[in-house]
């Protein structure tokens, strides 16, 4: 099991940024994929993720209605889509997986891309 994010970068506040999670040696439709992010100086915040067994997403209250992940079981790839891009979205966003949709604690983690909100 293998993850790759990408697609942090800097952006001005009100933008948008899609971040993308590269999934291989697994298939979506058994591992639940959660993004996870860690602000500087602050402990892990969970923001979302999709379930392996239908799809249906889920949102923390802090990015409900800016972010939306989506997936792509062809490419095997996860996309976290966020809109009006606020200060303090500044983080390191991880993509993670784990085998128990129902589990918030991911068995495995990519590496980060980090996603900077300043003007």
């Amino acid at each position: 099991v293998q993850l790759q994010a990408s697609g942090g970068g800097l952006e001005q506040p009100g933008g948008s940024l899609r971040l993308s999670c590269a999934a291989s040696g697994f298939s979506l439709d058994l591992y639940a994929i959660g993004w996870v992010r860690q602000a500087p100086g602050k402990v892990r915040e969970w923001v979302s993720c999709i379930s392996a067994r239908d799809g249906t997403t889920y949102y923390g209250d802090s990015v409900k209605g800016r972010f939306a992940i989506s997936r792509d079981k062809v490419k095997n790839m996860v996309y976290l889509q966020i809109d009006s891009l606020k200060p303090e979205d500044t983080a390191v966003y991880y993509c993670a997986a784990d085998e128990d949709d129902d589990s918030l604690a991911y068995d495995y983690w990519g590496q980060g891309t980090l996603v900077t909100v300043s003007s």
